[in-house]
């Protein structure tokens, strides 16, 4: 049986490297930061209008406030919804890496070029986001009727599958590969890369939640004045600096996630990274009896 070796310090170190190079991208191509803006705001947009479609269609009971049944075209606009909500998702996310992509491979990219990367590549990215929203709808509805065993194997089981599809979203935008030959792709590539999504992805959303956590003090006391426009003061600017701070982790997760495919597929590290530093992060994994794994 073949194991993955533990996590070393040197790889570690190696993914802090990696995300530094990544706000190093970002701070060169800030009109990337619009993109994960946009999404959310597409994503507020859509729920609203879901939302209302479906408070039409179902039976609401308006004395106590409660909506008895959703109805046949209640569930039907609600799996539309979900469906939209992911397709929105995908197609921000793949318009982040068509920039990232330009970036890294030398060009200047803009926020019209970004999005004009992911709009060629909709016919591939859509039945991406379909099949992506179907696998996540079912494993959950697995787990959630399940006993703790199963909920624990159905949460491997996820882990396992957003692991493999991580890269499928770069090998689409720039391979223009179809939704089975993507998955497959990412699969190899996963090989090459295995742990290092991984840590790189926990190093920028453990940055993220310091960076939130660190402005808490500056919110607490606001509460803690006494006088409303002051605490609402405060808890406005705590609201609008978690919003930057999200939006900046998203638009480096969408980076380094170009970033590792880069390298997994050529073989070279990117022009914008420490070769040393990628590298060492990507150095061939071995099993316990000394061969290589995967």
């Amino acid at each position: 049986m073949v194991y993955p070796p533990p996590a070393q310090p040197g790889r570690i170190r190696a993914s802090i490297e990696i995300v530094k190079a990544s706000w190093a991208v970002l701070r060169k191509d800030k009109s990337l930061l619009w993109l994960p803006v946009l999404s959310f705001a597409a994503t507020l947009v859509t729920i609203g209008l879901f939302a209302g479609g479906i408070f039409a269609v179902s039976d609401f009971d308006s004395a106590a406030g409660t909506t008895n049944s959703l109805g046949a075209p209640g569930y039907i606009l609600l799996f539309v919804m979900y469906l939209a909500l992911a397709v929105i998702t995908v197609f921000f996310n793949a318009a982040l890496i068509s920039g990232a992509y330009e970036r890294l491979s030398g060009g200047d990219p803009t926020l019209d070029s970004a999005l004009g990367g992911a709009t060629r590549r909709f016919g591939v990215l859509l039945p991406w986001a379909i099949v992506s929203a179907t696998v996540s709808t079912i494993l959950r509805s697995i787990q959630e009727r399940s006993g703790l065993l199963g909920r624990l194997v159905v949460g491997i089981v996820g882990m396992a599958w957003a692991l493999v599809t991580f890269l499928v979203l770069p090998v689409i935008v720039v391979e223009g590969l179809s939704v089975g030959d993507a998955i497959r792709r990412s699969k190899d590539l996963f090989k090459r890369t295995w742990g290092e999504q991984v840590v790189g992805n926990a190093g920028i959303g453990i940055i993220g939640v310091l960076a939130v956590v660190a402005f808490a003090p500056i919110a607490l006391l606001a509460f803690a004045s006494g006088v409303t426009a002051i605490a609402i003061a405060g808890g406005v600017l705590w609201a609008l600096w978690t919003a930057l701070v999200v939006t900046i982790t998203a638009a480096m997760s969408g980076i380094f996630q170009t970033a590792l495919y880069v390298y997994a597929s050529t073989g070279t590290p990117p022009a914008a990274y420490s070769a040393a530093a990628v590298e060492a992060a990507f150095r061939p994994k071995r099993s316990r009896s000394g061969g290589m794994w995967g």
